[in-house]
Order: structure tokens, then C-alpha cells, then sequence
């Protein structure tokens, strides 16, 4: 535990300078800062001594939990060696050693690894990579974007672009591009009423009709297969995502796969796009490519798509992007030893039992909960919507700070989550046990409970 002093200083230095992402800094400041001072296993471990089961894996990105040893050696003997190199003009093993790592288990066609330092930056690469595709190919029209309502892919100008929210990025609007959006199920599901079937036959009809119209425009079909992250945790099936991506190549159109969220093994496979069978031309990781313990992103493209970058310096065909930590070796050899964890461990396969606890507990303690309008699903990666009134539709105020309150009650608890708006995220490591899971899912139940009969 760090003695008292210390942290007394440490809580008057955060209010007094450090701006925390995505918080109202104003509310911060008036309440008493958790600081974690360390991780074990499956746990966060405050400076008080206080232990907190990690229900959203440090937003999203730990894998295998906190000081996993394989990766802590691998991180200190490659720390040994050099801390970084730039791969402009030159490379370095560990980002060699982890592209091959990549390929050999990406979908079928990926070829090239293009390294940047966050799941938003990836998007951004992957963008540009199509724009810039497609005009060495001639074909100039191509400049249209194709995503999903209520797509969330990172907080990048490219990337706010395809997931704009105006509750974040209303201020930002001038500066972005314009996209083509279309529905997907959840929206007739939800909002309107209808059954599973019945929604996803419609978003397919508009989608059908967009996708007609701005065909000979569209660049590509930028889309987070299985499951919608940020903007709430909105599932869709894999035979949307099968049908989806048909239409947009019968277009013309490249398809990029945000696997930042969804990747390495949180909806049950290694990557989401594989539900579905889709092999896409560019896809987008981040987040749990290190296991959780450094900023690394990559988006691998097909050979195709990267032949036509090919040329002689003054034809000007090159990739003019990157990043000074792009391919980062201290990033990369803990990278290729988190996929090196998933081989030996099995983990795929090992974690089953604990996506059926989850859906069996959110299906018989969580969904009947007063209050829970909605709950949401695939593998391990979790959403619980709750309303006043979920029969009419009828949402909490954003000053009841609904959400906010239950997982602060979960943090009574032990147990750490984090929602969106007013949805209660659930999203471990995927080295969460049995009685671990049964201990976040009761919490959950627990604090909502509390805090929905108090609202």
C-alpha cells in the first residue's frame, strides 16, 4: 500500500492537473479519486489495499489478466534488447515475428500488416488505405464511406467520421466527412417493435436500396462484425453480417472489419468476421493485441489492395502515413507472446463454458430484473440496457446518471464496470473462472437492483 502522505498528494496533483478522457472533470473533482496502484490475475488492487474484480478488462483490452508471467518475461527480455526502433527506413524482429504471428491466424487473403498505436488509429489507416486505393486504381468516384447507425470506430477526425455520435462530436462536425448510413437489426428490434426475423429482414431491404444507389460511390463497407462496442452493445447476426458485406462487394466496395473491440477471442472466435465466414480486404485491431499491456494497433490488408501502392518513387504510389511508435518491439514481443498464450492455453475453445454461464445468467437473473429493457450478447462481451419504463420506451434522464450510480455500487462491491450511458457494460478477461463470473454477473444483478428501485 503507498503510505498516506503519498497519496494525499497524488489525489490533490490529479484534480489539480491531470484531464481524464471522456469524464466531466467538473464531477471528478468533487469526488475521491480511486487510484490503482497494481494487478493481479483477474483483479485491480487500489492503494488502500482494495481489491476489484476487473469486470471490462481495463476497457476492453486485458486478455489473460494482470501480470501474466509469459508476458511479463516477455516484455523484460525484449526491454533487454531495445525499447524502440523506427520502422521508417528501417525494422525490427518483433514487429517482423508478430506479422507472421498475425497471418497465420487472420482470415483467408489478409497478407500485410500495417502497424499503428490505437484501435482508432487503425481505422484511420484503414480509411485512408481505401481512399488511397482507389484512386491509384482510377476509379475517383469511390470516395464514400458505408457504416452502420450507431457505429462507434474511434475518437480520430477519419474515424469520428464513420461512427459520429452528437452527444461526443457535435462540436467536431465541420471538420468531418460526409458517410452513407443504414440501419441495422437492433434499430427495428428496439425501437420499432419487431421480431428478431422481422428486423433483420428489414434492415437488409434498406440496406439493399442504399447500397443500390450509392454503389458506384462507395469506397467501402466499414462495419464491427457481430457486435456494435461503444455505441451500446448492440449484437447483430452473423447472417446480417454475411449479407451485408455480399451486397457491398456486389457494389464494388472493399470491406473493412473494426475487429478492435471484437478481437482475439471476445465473441467466442479468435476474430468476430469468422461467425460470419467473411474474409475482409482491410481489418482493424487494437485492444487486446498485447494481451492488454501496450499501445499497439495493426491493420492487415489484403495483397491486393496493398499491390497498388507498388511503384517507382516518382510515381508517388506510396503509403504516406505512420507514426513514431509504429511497430513499437517492446509492443510486438509482448504481442506475439499473447498469441503464443492463446496456442498453448487453448483459449478459444477454453473459454465456452464461461459464454454459456454468461447467457445462462443473463437470461434467468439479469433479464428479469425490473427496469432492464434489453439485454445483449456474443461470447463474452455483454450489454444490460436499462429504462424507466422499457414497455414504452421511456429512457432515464442523463442527470439521473443512472448508469453511473450502478457501477459505483458495483465498486462497493468489489467488482469494477463501466457503463455506456445507461448501459451497464460486462466485458472480462477472457481468463475470468467460474466463480469469478458468477461473482460479476450477482454483482451486476446486485447493484442494479439498488440503484433501479431508488431512481
Amino acid at each position: 500500500m503507498i503510505e498516506h502522505d503519498r497519496q494525499a498528494r497524488l489525489r490533490e496533483i490529479d484534480r489539480r492537473h491531470v484531464w481524464h478522457p471522456f469524464t466531466q472533470m467538473r464531477t471528478w473533482m468533487r469526488e475521491e479519486p480511486l487510484i490503482i496502484e497494481r494487478g493481479e490475475g483477474n483483479y485491480l488492487i487500489d492503494v488502500n489495499g482494495n481489491r476489484y474484480l476487473d469486470g471490462v478488462s481495463s476497457l476492453w483490452c486485458n486478455v489473460h489478466g494482470h501480470r501474466k508471467r509469459e508476458l511479463d518475461e516477455a516484455l523484460l527480455a525484449q526491454a533487454g534488447r531495445i525499447a524502440h526502433s523506427t520502422m521508417l527506413g528501417l525494422t525490427n524482429a518483433p514487429a517482423v515475428e508478430l506479422a507472421d504471428a498475425l497471418l497465420a491466424i487472420a482470415p483467408r487473403g489478409l497478407a500485410r500488416v500495417f502497424y499503428s498505436d490505437s484501435g482508432a488509429e487503425a481505422v484511420e489507416a484503414a480509411v485512408r488505405i481505401a481512399a488511397q486505393y482507389w484512386g491509384l486504381k482510377g476509379k475517383t468516384r469511390r470516395t464514400r464511406f458505408l457504416t452502420l447507425n450507431g457505429s462507434y470506430h474511434g475518437d480520430t477526425l477519419g474515424s469520428v467520421s464513420l461512427g459520429y455520435s452528437e452527444q461526443f462530436h457535435r462540436h467536431l462536425r465541420p471538420l468531418l466527412f460526409g458517410v452513407t448510413k443504414i440501419d441495422p437489426p437492433h434499430v427495428f428490434r428496439f425501437h420499432h417493435g419487431l421480431s428478431r426475423a422481422a428486423a433483420l429482414e428489414r434492415s437488409l431491404a434498406q440496406a439493399r436500396e442504399i447500397i443500390r444507389e450509392a454503389g458506384p460511390e462507395l469506397a467501402a463497407l466499414v462495419i464491427e462484425p457481430i457486435m456494435q462496442g461503444a455505441a451500446g452493445m448492440w449484437d447483430h447476426p452473423a447472417a446480417y453480417l454475411r449479407e451485408i458485406a455480399r451486397l457491398a462487394r456486389e457494389a464494388g466496395a472493399l470491406i473493412i472489419a473494426d475487429e478492435v473491440a471484437t478481437g482475439f477471442g471476445r465473441t467466442g472466435r479468435m476474430f468476430a468476421v469468422e461467425h460470419a465466414e467473411l474474409s475482409p480486404d482491410l481489418m482493424c485491431l487494437g485492444k487486446g493485441i498485447t494481451g492488454g499491456y501496450l499501445p499497439l494497433a495493426a491493420t492487415l490488408a489484403t495483397e491486393e489492395v496493398f499491390a497498388a501502392f507498388l511503384g517507382e518513387p516518382d510515381e508517388f504510389r506510396a503509403f504516406y502515413y505512420g507514426h513514431t511508435y509504429t511497430g513499437n518491439p517492446l509492443a510486438a514481443a509482448v504481442a506475439r507472446a499473447n498469441l503464443e498464450i492463446f496456442e498453448k492455453e487453448a483459449v478459444i475453445e477454453r473459454i465456452a463454458p464461461g459464454i454459456e454461464q454468461l447467457a445462462r445468467a443473463l437470461r434467468e437473473r439479469i433479464a428479469p430484473l425490473p427496469h432492464v429493457a434489453d439485454v445483449r450478447q456474443a461470447g463474452l462481451m455483454a450489454g444490460v440496457e436499462l429504462m424507466r419504463n422499457p414497455e414504452r420506451g421511456e429512457s432515464y434522464q442523463v442527470a439521473e446518471q443512472v448508469g453511473n450510480r450502478v457501477i459505483k455500487a458495483a465498486r462497493r462491491r468489489g467488482v469494477m464496470l463501466r457503463p455506456l450511458g445507461d448501459v451497464i457494460v460486462l466485458m472480462p478477461p477472457l481468463s475470468i473462472g467460474e466463480s469469478e463470473l458468477d461473482t460479476l454477473l450477482g454483482v451486476t444483478m446486485e447493484s442494479i437492483r439498488e440503484i433501479v428501485e431508488a431512481a
